[in-house]
């Protein structure tokens, strides 16, 4: 399934640097809000050719800008510098997936060849995305839906108080035929669940993302479970694939947390042989970043791309994204 690096790169420059870009409008979930994304651009380059990557550190999981770009930096002079090396000289996480999608962008800019050839990945020209809509009062919620009517798919934003029925009752009036999917992001108590789950069915909801918190989702196992359970932050490499079995249905698999493609193709094969469906997720970021999560939504049941939408403004190149269908990366982008 997954090409070798060709050759150890000896002397490669690596390059880093924090890019801030603003949001088309506020951004909420249950942790908090923002009006802009901070994300690391790396650059590796072998003097000929220059392969680009990028990451979004994330607080949930301890990382600033600055602890990635340290990262980084400690690993400006390792010899012998390949994918399969970097796997273990930096943990899964946002340094890591810059330098490994520009380490896959730099080797297929080196053979001539597209990042889905070098990996033999299946694509497809087209696949439909979700559109987030922020956490925020019914109304709101429900008038952001009616903006974005013409997706196909939406995730809304929940929060684990009184609200999230009305929430979610408020926009499935609004948008009758879309498909749901909701996201609490780790803010729900098993009563809660308990509560809301019947009445979410009812609304038509399909997936219910990470209820619980991480270190708190064993309840799961002992839950009915009326629609399906994604995990995402209980759910970053392989080797969390075994504690989930019982507990949840799908995983939401986004390079941020897998540490870079390279990861992210053993999850995405590991998560199927164990039985869980997938969904290919993102952080708000910019093309460059959904770029090689896309080649993974081929054999997706959910995709989640919309990181780049919900900016001011995206990269040159950016990927195409027309009425929720998302193209494939132009080489200028990326791979």
């Amino acid at each position: 399934m997954h090409s070798c690096f060709p050759a150890f790169l000896r002397g490669v420059e690596i390059e880093a640097h924090e890019e801030t870009w603003p949001l088309r409008e506020i951004f909420r979930i249950s942790r908090g809000s923002r009006t802009e994304t901070r994300v690391i651009l790396a650059t590796v380059s072998d003097g000929q050719h220059t392969g680009r990557g990028e990451g979004v550190p994330l607080r949930r999981y301890g990382q600033t800008s600055d602890s990635v770009l340290a990262q980084i930096e400690s690993i400006k002079h390792a010899h012998n510098l390949n994918r399969q090396t970097l796997q273990d000289l930096l943990p899964p996480g946002a340094a890591r997936n810059a330098l490994d999608c520009a380490l896959w962008d730099l080797e297929a800019k080196c053979s001539g060849k597209r990042v889905w050839e070098l990996a033999n990945l299946s694509t497809i020209p087209e696949v439909e995305t979700s559109f987030t809509i922020s956490l925020d009062t019914p109304e709101k919620m429900s008038r952001a839906a009616s903006t974005h009517s013409s997706a196909p798919i939406l995730k809304l934003k929940l929060g684990g108080d009184d609200n999230d029925l009305a929430r979610v009752g408020a926009v499935r009036k609004t948008v009758p035929n879309t498909r749901l999917l909701i996201d609490a992001n780790e803010s729900w108590s098993p009563e809660h669940f308990r509560n809301v789950a019947p009445e979410l069915k009812r609304l038509g909801v399909e997936l219910i993302e990470q209820p619980f918190p991480a270190n708190a989702d064993e309840v799961l196992g002992k839950l009915d479970r009326p629609i399906p359970v994604c995990a995402d932050e209980s759910c970053h490499t392989t080797a969390d694939l075994p504690r989930l079995k019982n507990r949840y249905d799908v995983i939401n698999v986004k390079l941020d947390k897998t540490g870079g493609l390279t990861e992210a193709l053993l999850l995405c094969e590991s998560a199927h042989e164990n039985g869980f469906k997938l969904l290919i997720g993102c952080m708000v970021c910019t093309s460059l970043a959904i770029a090689p999560a896309r080649l993974l939504a081929n054999n997706a049941h959910y995709v989640d791309l919309d990181g780049a939408l919900l900016l001011a403004r995206d990269r040159d190149h950016g990927l195409q994204c027309n009425n929720g269908t998302i193209g494939l990366p132009s080489a200028e982008l990326w791979g």
